[in-house]
């Protein structure tokens, strides 16, 4: 029996209008995430994530529009659906932890009053005993010492990592199929980032919860991921199964990222990807990558290349897999890397 399909977003477009001209920051992006599995979206800062992770939860404001074949999501079609029917959902069904829980959290307010909030909103049936003991089950899931204690404090009271933990266990409150984690561990040092991730995937295993991990770091995803979309420029140019993306990657802009990342045995200078994405008033012509790609052929400046097929759930998007094109090779040090990655595996 095959997994059932938790989200199918088909042609999503989210562009903002804007005085200066139409800024195309999701443009025709299309994935699926299947019930119990972990989908990392990476890429660098803006292109394109959060926004689609804004435009699912249909949190995109003016001037931004959003537009989708469909966004499917446990049998209902998010893009059609009322505001009034998506805030049943929002907060229930799908949760989103954001980048920064300096700001995501009140500092005026209890972290009881804070995490009961959506509880009174979503679970009305429950007491305050219910409300209160429910908070303090998810305080202990998510690693935070002497709840009982913790939940008549404040935010200024609670380091950064712990911040981030309350946040998560907010976003936990309602028991949803979906949560969406974008950057959760951007702002912690490498120690607390670790374990946060460690939490969210023992989470995501004792509830068979659903996972759209965002980042811009592919080390952050390395281990955690079943899936993984690379983004750039508004566009999913690359998606496989963690393995594919680590092992066999096909986009010079995939090549890029994973030769940027360092690791422990790294002797040799890090790669830095040239120039900046470009500006997506105007966004280029061909490949959007095409102008940082040192790979590039002519036609990459002309046309912008479809889906090519490598497996069943490996795709990428660029000329270099054309039958017509030159045979390249991923870069020697990308090469030496990914054998080491591979050889760590195996000693594990």
């Amino acid at each position: 029996m095959e997994d059932k399909v938790l989200l199918d977003v088909q042609g999503l477009k989210t562009y903002f209008h804007t005085f200066k001209g139409v800024v195309k920051a999701v443009d025709n992006v299309s994935f699926s995430l299947k019930e119990g599995e972990i989908l990392g979206i990476v890429g660098e800062s803006g292109s394109g994530k959060s926004v689609t992770s804004f435009s699912i939860l249909k949190l995109v404001e003016d001037p931004g529009v959003v537009d989708a074949d469909h966004i499917m999501f446990d049998g209902k079609d998010l893009a059609k659906i009322s505001e009034r029917d998506m805030s049943k959902i929002r907060g229930k069904d799908i949760s989103m932890v954001f980048q920064d829980p300096m700001t995501s959290l009140n500092p005026l307010y209890t972290i009881q009053r804070q995490m009961e909030e959506v509880l009174i909103l979503h679970e009305p049936q429950m007491n305050k005993a219910q409300r209160r003991e429910r908070c303090i089950e998810l305080l202990h899931a998510v690693g935070i010492p002497n709840p009982e204690e913790r939940l008549k404090e404040y935010p200024n009271q609670f380091s950064g990592g712990m911040r981030q933990r309350v946040i998560i266990a907010i976003a936990l409150a309602t028991n949803p199929k979906l949560l969406i984690a974008d950057e959760p561990t951007t702002a912690l040092d490498v120690t607390i980032q670790a374990k946060i991730l460690d939490e969210i995937k023992s989470i995501k295993k004792s509830q068979g919860l659903s996972v759209i991990f965002i980042t811009h770091d592919l080390g952050v995803v390395a281990n955690m991921a079943d899936r993984i979309c690379v983004m750039y420029a508004g566009k999913i140019v690359e998606v496989g199964t963690a393995e594919e993306i680590f092992y066999s990657p096909a986009h010079p802009y995939t090549w890029a990222l994973l030769s940027s990342m360092p690791d422990l045995e790294t002797k040799e200078r890090l790669f830095s990807i040239p120039g900046t994405p470009p500006n997506m008033i105007f966004p280029p012509k061909g490949d959007a990558f095409a102008e940082r790609n040192q790979y590039a052929m002519a036609v990459d400046y002309e046309e912008q290349p479809p889906f090519f097929k490598l497996s069943d759930t490996h795709y990428a998007a660029t000329w270099l897999l054309h039958p017509n094109a030159p045979k390249v090779e991923m870069p020697e040090t990308l090469k030496n890397r990914i054998a080491r990655m591979k050889q760590k595996r195996e000693e594990v």
